[in-house]
């Protein structure tokens, strides 16, 4: 790999990993010298696609399927990790649903569907991976979250209440974690250019905010950030949500 390897001995978790935000964190961290565990929910193809990637710049990676809502999916997972890698210092939750629906036509199972990916498997997987973080010594937890947790969004009281339940839930995470020498941030993306299915249309929200800068960030930008974090430069930035949006949102 071409990076600095300060991640080197170092293995990472990055759910929601086969695509986008999550692959560029996955490449991001193999780069740094971690070994990564690209999970997907059902995607074989694209975790094993991003797995290429990280093996043909030299890094180790492996795919692994895994719907994080299912606890003992999750768990699976981290047997896996520990089994191929021998220990698990880095835990990106990044998996998340993105729907959009008017709340008044919205029934609770559509609202339990984004919270059961973002919130709960984020839950399930700190708690799957904990006892080998507190074995790490420099354990850190990364949560994506969304500008639309700050903002609000149209059509999305299920999907922003969940991104900002994950910032909440870092934080927490920052005070329970902290005897145990592990770190717990939350990482929000602004306007990122990603490549979206055939006929999707934008994200409505998209259409309210601009940035600084004038041009949207790349799933990149947001991966470097996740770099940082997950590294030894920033053992002292814990219960922090980072903003990388360009300028769209100044809190």
């Amino acid at each position: 790999m071409a990076g600095n390897q300060e991640l080197g001995g170092k293995v990472a978790i990055v759910t929601g990993g086969g695509r986008n935000i999550g692959r560029a964190i996955c490449l991001a961290l193999a780069d740094a010298g971690a070994s990564v565990v690209v999970n997907v929910r059902s995607n074989q193809t694209e975790a094993e696609a991003v797995v290429r990637e990280v093996e043909s710049a030299g890094g180790k990676a492996v795919a692994h399927l895994a719907d994080i809502a299912d606890a003992s999916a999750v768990a699976k997972m981290a047997d896996a990790a520990l089994k191929h890698f021998g220990r698990i210092d880095i835990l990106v939750c990044n998996a998340a649903l993105r729907r959009e629906m008017p709340f008044a036509q919205m029934s609770h199972a559509e609202w339990r569907e984004i919270m059961d990916v973002t919130l709960d498997g984020a839950f399930h997987c700190v708690k799957a991976c904990l006892p080998a973080l507190r074995q790490s010594g420099a354990g850190t937890v990364i949560c994506i979250g969304g500008l639309s947790a700050y903002s609000g969004a149209k059509d999305r009281a299920h999907v922003v209440t969940a991104k900002a339940g994950i910032v909440g839930f870092a934080r927490a995470l920052a005070h329970d974690l902290a005897s145990d020498g592990i770190t717990a941030n939350c990482v929000v993306p602004g306007l990122i250019g990603t490549p979206r299915p055939k006929g999707a249309p934008e994200p409505a929200h998209h259409f309210t905010h601009g940035t600084i800068s004038g041009e949207r960030g790349t799933p990149g930008d947001v991966a470097a950030t996740v770099r940082f974090l997950a590294g030894p430069a920033a053992r002292y930035i814990t219960g922090q949500a980072i903003h990388v949006n360009g300028g769209g949102y100044l809190p």
